[in-house]
């Protein structure tokens, strides 16, 4: 029942303005980071948004009855990889300062959901292991950019955590490419929007 609603055009409809507007909203909140950040790594700094970015340009071509399974790994990867961790640092910042703003708890929310709907959409996506092969590294390449050249997301009440959220973040890219190896590549997954 549930599959249903969320394979009914419309629906996926509403999915991508949401998600683009999300998109939008990733890009404007990493305002202040992107202006200090150079040009070659710029790519590599807005995470969410670009996973966000990833998604809805997914929903486009389902809309247009295509698959792109290079575009649907990258969404699937760094949905689950940056949704999970979005949600982990904001509790980690609430249980180390014992106060969370509403912007933490939005984030919460909204990255949760972020990694939620990658798992939802799984049975439209006609990943192989080439296209999670190209994620991948895309994955650990952007973990290199963030703890190797100081270009991680801003959580001031965690920086002197660095070392071991660099150390929890690239075996969380591990273990979503495993996930997403096992559902979308090893079970090879077969639906079609009716």
């Amino acid at each position: 029942m549930l599959q249903k609603l969320l394979f009914q055009p419309y629906f996926i409809a509403l999915l991508f303005f949401v998600n683009l507007l999300g998109t939008i909203y990733g890009y404007f909140w990493y305002g202040n980071q992107l202006q200090e950040t150079p040009l070659h790594f710029l790519p590599f700094v807005p995470d969410s948004p670009t996973a966000s970015l990833f998604f809805t340009i997914f929903l486009f071509f389902i809309l247009k009855g295509k698959n792109v399974p290079l575009i649907e790994a990258l969404a699937f990867t760094t949905l689950v990889k940056y949704g999970v961790w979005a949600v982990i640092m904001n509790l980690l910042t609430l249980y180390i300062s014992g106060d969370l703003s509403w912007q933490g708890y939005m984030l919460i929310a909204s990255h949760g959901a972020m990694a939620v709907q990658a798992f939802l959409y799984a049975p439209l996506y006609k990943i192989e292991l080439r296209h999670l092969t190209i994620a991948a590294i895309w994955l650990l390449h952007n973990e290199l950019i963030d703890y190797v050249y100081g270009m991680m997301p801003a959580y001031g009440s965690l920086s002197d955590y660095q070392q071991h959220i660099g150390y929890f973040t690239f075996w969380l890219s591990i273990i979503t490419i495993l996930i997403v190896y096992h559902i979308s590549v090893k079970n090879n997954l077969k639906y079609t929007i009716s």
